[in-house]
């Protein structure tokens, strides 16, 4: 070429160069060259990927040297998908935030926007209807109390944050008053302003939101004075948790654990000796003599959890101080579902919560039959049923791990070249019923609708690969980690109803059960044992019990009775409902209609099931969930009612 403007080029397809040579293959080559030129540990994570990660990097490296003076402001940041059942949480956890009693005047919560102090929720959820995602931001300022409103503080780090991510943002917020630290809940829609998807980076959500709204605090309330950082400081030499002079010790210790308390500044002298005697006494220290001190393992992770008891015992005492019920401090339990020989929890509802707000993490207070007041963590907020107060519960822990379901489908596949389907389960196992093998495949759609790795083909047969059974042992771990606790409804009906109930109670199981739960004379316990005692005189009325030398002899058919008793009240007040009469279902006889809806009873859950003429009232099953207003068809059986459901090559049943 003459000069650098002498050049024509010529456009065509990437042509392959021989082995390893097509043009993606270098790219790859050259990303990874790339790659092991930065520095150690600095590999691709994709923390920066989305919008505000530069603006994070920043704000980031200008913390690392400011100093204790700005003012601190924790802010949470969860994005959730809003596909399948999530847009049905998104419903709940409006529904939520704007609940009863977190204003400063103990009324419901106010939605409000941008430019709006009432916001409409509907709209909202409206116009985040198709969204692939959204966002649930949790912003506490630690001195949110000097606010007399909160809305300014959080409309100013929004329009920050909209310069920040370079976008308009469309979410809604409400304050919460109902704490120890007041705080803001908002909900953003995960659309940027163009419709697109809006994606944040996660530097940004883990650091840049937090500096920013710690910018505005300390903005408006000035920097921390000298006398506030002492003040805080002091507060956490006694904590019973993890505290800001742990941080530092724990940073400072040498291999052995040894930290001293030598500082060049008194006050932090001071600080670190009075906190190192607290720890001592609290057995998670010892003194070496002098100014050296050994530090126990896993210092950080014991403080931790002595602050969470901490903050459970707090939440009992105000619940159970809320309704009045006197409870003795040596009776309040926290239950824990992986301590080994853990037994059921039975009793009655006290309170359902939050134990973490940010990963909709609940929890139930239980009043026990033995006497004692039980702390329960349940898990994910979608994963339990609704649990209203007063009602009686059981409490199991949640076994996880392989099930032979899962081995035998592991042995169909391994002798199917790798693939399981129902034929292949009959032919491998003649003696098991096609209903049986349906519950291997239920299980299998279990998984795949919750992690990936799991596949089905077109044709309905499933592709299970050589490490199925480590992919059912992650699934499990994670469902138990999601859900620790099985939560079984006893009784919906409050214990002082129940003797007097005219339907086959918890009450009646319990007078007749070979083993009954030991009941303690102390607190539910003792309401439980005077609730027994009018129930069989109540029985006795009713000729389904007697007394024969002081002992209560129960009719065989006791149970049924009062079952079938409740079923033909319940169903004359829905005759008169749909204007059609009760057609009561036999055994052996085939059930086909639409399917209305549950229908609850103190004995057992029922499916109405409505025909051209009448209707019938049938045993439920938690496989009807989804078929409500839908033709159904199945076969009343001695155990159940086996369903044929959805199409089938001749009609499976799921029993």
């Amino acid at each position: 070429m003459s000069d650098d403007d002498d050049f024509t080029p010529r456009l065509g397809r990437m042509r392959s160069r021989g082995k390893g040579t097509r043009y993606l293959a270098l790219v790859v080559k050259a990303a990874r060259r790339f790659g092991k030129r930065g520095p150690k540990g600095a590999r691709f994570d994709g923390s920066r990927i989305g919008r505000g990660a530069s603006v994070a990097r920043v704000l980031r490296s200008r913390d690392r040297h400011s100093g204790l003076r700005a003012r601190r402001v924790i802010v949470k940041v969860r994005p959730v998908k809003l596909a399948g059942a999530g847009f049905g949480g998104a419903k709940a956890h409006l529904r939520y935030i704007q609940r009863d009693g977190v204003t400063r005047e103990g009324m419901a919560g106010a939605l409000y926007t941008s430019d709006r102090d009432v916001a409409d929720g509907a709209g909202f959820l409206a116009r985040a209807s198709g969204d692939r995602h959204q966002f649930r931001i949790i912003v506490a300022p630690e001195d949110g109390d000097q606010y007399p409103d909160l809305k300014p503080f959080v409309r100013r780090l929004m329009a920050q944050m909209e310069e920040d991510l370079n976008s308009k943002l469309d979410w809604v917020a409400v304050d919460h008053f109902n704490t120890g630290h007041a705080h803001s809940h908002i909900m953003l829609r995960g659309k940027d302003d163009r419709g697109d998807d809006l994606v944040i980076a996660r530097e940004y959500i883990a650091h840049g939101c937090r500096a920013r709204a710690s910018d505005i605090l300390t903005l408006d309330l000035g920097p921390r004075t000298d006398l506030e950082i002492e003040t805080r400081l002091r507060a956490d030499m006694n904590a019973e948790r993890l505290t800001a002079v742990d941080r530092v010790l724990l940073r400072e210790m040498s291999d052995m654990r040894v930290v001293r308390t030598t500082s060049a500044d008194p006050l932090h002298q001071s600080l670190r000796a009075g906190r190192l005697h607290k720890l001592a006494r609290m057995g998670v220290a010892e003194s070496l003599g002098g100014s050296s001190w050994r530090l126990a393992p896993d210092l950080a992770h014991t403080l931790r959890q002595m602050g969470e008891r901490g903050d459970i015992i707090r939440t009992m005492q105000r619940e159970l101080t809320a309704r009045n019920l006197e409870r003795a401090a040596g009776d309040r339990m926290i239950f824990d579902p992986a301590a080994p020989g853990a037994e059921p929890v039975i009793g009655r509802v006290v309170a359902r919560g939050l134990s973490d707000e940010h990963r909709d993490r609940h929890y139930l207070l239980i009043d026990g039959v033995d006497g004692r007041t039980h702390y329960v963590e349940v898990g994910q907020g979608a994963d339990v049923p609704p649990t209203p107060e007063e009602a009686i519960v059981r409490i199991v822990p949640r076994a996880g791990g392989i099930r032979d379901v899962d081995r035998t489908i592991a042995a169909v596949a391994a002798n199917n070249g790798g693939i399981y389907t129902v034929d292949a389960h009959l032919r491998q196992d003649p003696a098991a019923s096609e209903a049986f093998a349906e519950t291997h495949v239920r299980r299998l759609e279990a998984m795949r609708r919750a992690m990936r790795g799991i596949d089905r083909n077109p044709d309905g047969s499933w592709i299970i690969a050589s490490d199925h059974l480590d992919k059912v042992e992650a699934y499990e771990q994670r469902a138990v980690g999601d859900r620790p606790v099985t939560v079984e409804i006893l009784s919906a009906a409050p214990v002082e109803k129940l003797p007097s109930m005219e339907a086959a109670t918890w009450l009646d199981h319990e007078l007749i059960a070979a083993a009954p739960q030991p009941v303690r004379d102390a607190g539910f316990g003792r309401e439980v044992r005077a609730a027994q005692a009018l129930r069989r005189q109540w029985l006795m009325a009713e000729q389904l019990a007697e007394e024969r030398d002081g002992r209560t002899i129960y009719r065989r058919t006791m149970l049924d009775t009062l079952q079938r008793r409740e079923l033909l009240r319940v169903a004359r007040q829905i005759a008169d409902e749909l204007g059609k009469s009760f057609a009561e279902a036999k055994v052996g006889e085939r059930i086909e209609g639409r399917l209305i809806r549950p229908v609850d009873m103190a004995s057992a859950r029922y499916a109405l099931v409505e025909r051209s003429r009448d209707f019938t009232l049938v045993p439920w099953r938690p496989v009807l969930d989804r078929r409500i207003g839908k033709p159904v068809a199945g076969i009343l059986r001695d155990s159940g009612i086996n369903w044929s459901l959805g199409r089938q090559r001749s009609g499976p049943t799921i029993s």
